[in-house]
């Protein structure tokens, strides 16, 4: 686990990071503030007070910025994070020590029951160390599935102060000297500087909290300077209206204030401030360098956009830079099951996505689907969320296609080029790929995977990443028993089964993470699905040349087991081009009426084919073979668990 902060105010755009160790692997993972976003309502039980606790309002005045530190804790997923988070705020005092500490600061159904942290949470804790009054702005971070090396290196790389913690050493199997060892050597970080404890026993977590007055220097700020604050998430109440998360840069805002938003230059009169203690407290004033909430009679949550800067009116100051935007790395289709639940499922969406920028959206519609959006997500963890989430918080029931990447493809004429308003174009949805007629070349995306692994599944580890095209880079003993590889992959082999595969053939034990390396040529072909000759859209694949005939003919020996039979045969294929490369038949519901019948009148066998046909004509309305819905969800959700 790291807990990181920047040398300046936010700098990088990010407050802090934290490494977990769960079962003594090290996997730090510091990540953007924005990576998973925040969403409307998600603080709705913190908001109910007594009125004793509304009237009191803290004093932020006695917090000078020397005593202020601002840091966040970053993790792989089930390392921990939250448990630590809990421990320190009952080490402030911020909630009482109880046993039913767990999970405090997620609010989300999903992230209880999956027990991950999806979006992040801000708490402001009050601390005493050594007669002084410190003000310790936490941000509790989404825990990461992978890219943790990378984000480690991004965070040094921006100058944050990376504070290394061992977690769970209380674990039967726990080696924290192995640990620091293999810290020292992977992120040159000596030892010593590694603390060691147990979040959930509360076993030296004191220390983390030293560590972050010690070496976490305070944000640089001007309190004289004009107001200019960052708006970093927000939240909607019926009765208030939006609820505005902020980063106080420069000078001072308090209830009366007339404000600005840069981006919509609208004007606002503040009604509240305070801080998030971690439910929210009302303030006389926030102070810069300081994290809090501001209501200002924003109606709607769409005038708090994340990344937004706010100034007092008739006193401008230069925007913020606000958040680097995220890239999506895969993208699928969403429709809704029934059409009439379109608009619900378009406003659930919005909402969902409006504070999360790491999620594109695009119109989309299908024949057989009809309306929807071609969504674009961090990757398969990210996308699973943002469907439970639509399910849970706003009972959306819906259709989500196979996942993809984002392709690019390399035109071949000046008319083309024109056309396109560039030579390169990138591809979100198969259906869009470009004829080979028409490109020079196909670019697939392509990222550097470490994997970290005891040495004893290497053999087996080394044929999975063979199997998936992937190019080894360096194969390094960290320590006696543990091999890190880096490998080059294409994302396509990877984005759907490979971290399960992966865990599977380790036993659990080896650990992968990866980072974007950019574009490479590939051999990609589309392939289309037909039925009874006819494409399927919703269907179509791209794959790569090598791969075609294995992936058809996965495609239609599930279209098989999942079409219902009618009174026709249905010929099932996946073609490239005009090539049939795979092909399974789905039996007619039919009998050879004739077959008894040796001889005797034409009229007799006239008879019986008559009868047949009556009872084809039960069926004629398929026409060309519709996919039932339910099939169309049976055959995608098996590709996802290939």
């Amino acid at each position: 686990m790291w807990i990181l902060a920047g040398r300046s105010w936010w700098r990088g755009r990010a407050l802090a990071a934290g490494v977990t160790e769960a079962a003594c692997q090290v996997l730090p993972c510091p990540c953007p503030l924005g990576s998973f976003g925040a969403h409307t309502d998600s603080r709705a039980l913190d908001r109910l007070y007594t009125s004793a606790e509304r009237k009191e309002k803290v004093d932020m005045s006695r917090f000078p910025v020397e005593n202020i530190r601002n840091f966040s804790i970053i993790a792989h997923v089930d390392h921990g994070k939250s448990t630590l988070a809990d421990r320190l705020l009952e080490l402030t005092g911020t909630i009482d020590k109880t046993k039913n500490n767990k999970q405090v600061l997620d609010k989300l159904q999903v992230e209880r029951e999956r027990g991950i942290t999806v979006k992040a949470q801000t708490a402001s804790l009050f601390y005493n160390c050594e007669g002084k009054e410190y003000l310790l702005n936490l941000i509790d971070t989404p825990g990461i599935q992978a890219q943790t090396v990378a984000n480690f290196f991004l965070a040094f790389e921006a100058q944050l102060s990376v504070i290394p913690v061992i977690n769970k050493i209380d674990l039967k199997n726990a080696d924290p000297a192995r640990v620091e060892k293999q810290i020292e050597k992977m992120f040159d970080i000596p030892s010593d500087e590694c603390i060691k404890i147990s979040a959930k026993l509360g076993t030296n977590v004191e220390s983390v909290l030293q560590a972050v007055i010690e070496r976490i220097p305070p944000p640089k700020v001007r309190r004289s300077n004009p107001l200019r604050t960052l708006v970093f998430d927000s939240t909607f109440d019926q009765y208030r209206g939006v609820i505005a998360n902020v980063a106080l840069f420069d000078g001072v805002v308090s209830k009366g204030d007339k404000i600005v938003s840069a981006h919509s230059q609208k004007a606002y009169e503040v009604s509240e401030v305070g801080v998030l203690n971690p439910n929210e407290k009302p303030t006389h004033k926030l102070y810069a360098g300081q994290v809090g909430y501001l209501i200002a009679g924003m109606k709607d949550v769409t005038e708090a956009q994340i990344g937004d800067t706010l100034y007092l009116h008739k006193q401008p100051v230069d925007p913020l830079p606000g958040f680097k935007s995220a890239k999506p790395m895969v993208f699928a289709g969403m429709y809704p099951v029934d059409q009439s639940e379109y608009n619900n499922l378009k406003s659930a969406i919005e909402k969902l996505t409006l504070n999360d920028s790491s999620v594109t959206v695009h119109r989309d519609s299908s024949l057989a689907l009809g309306a929807g959006w071609r969504l674009g997500f961090l990757g398969l963890l990210h996308m699973e969320v943002f469907n439970q989430r639509l399910e849970q918080e706003y009972n959306a029931s819906v259709i989500l296609t196979t996942p993809t990447v984002p392709y690019k493809a390399v035109l071949s004429s000046a008319k083309l080029i024109k056309e396109y308003r560039g030579k390169e174009i990138t591809i979100i949805s198969p259906a869009q790929f470009p004829d080979k007629s028409k490109v020079t070349e196909y670019l697939e995306p392509v990222v550097l995977g470490t994997i970290i692994t005891p040495d004893e599944y290497t053999g087996k580890i080394m044929t999975l990443c063979q199997t998936r095209r992937a190019i080894q880079k360096n194969m390094v003993f960290i320590d006696q028993n543990r091999v890190m590889f880096k490998y080059l992959f294409p994302l396509n082999e990877i984005v759907v089964d490979f971290y399960d595969s992966l865990k599977s053939l380790s036993s659990g034990y080896a650990s992968f993470d990866y980072e974007d390396a950019g574009y490479q040529t590939a051999e990609l072909v589309k392939m289309d699905i037909l039925l009874n000759g006819n494409i399927v859209e919703e269907l179509i694949t791209v794959v790569h040349k090598d791969k075609a005939y294995s992936v058809g003919k996965a495609i239609c020996e599930r279209l098989k087991d999942s079409l219902p039979r009618q009174l026709f045969e249905i010929a099932i294929q996946a073609a490239i081009g005009s090539k049939i490369i795979a092909r399974e038949t789905v039996k007619a519901y039919r009998k050879n009426v004739l077959a008894k019948c040796y001889g005797g009148d034409i009229t007799r066998k006239m008879k019986l084919l008559k009868r047949q046909a009556e009872g084809k004509k039960k069926m004629r309305k398929v026409g060309n073979v519709e996919i039932p819905k339910d099939a169309f969800i049976k055959v995608l959700k098996t590709q996802s668990d290939k």
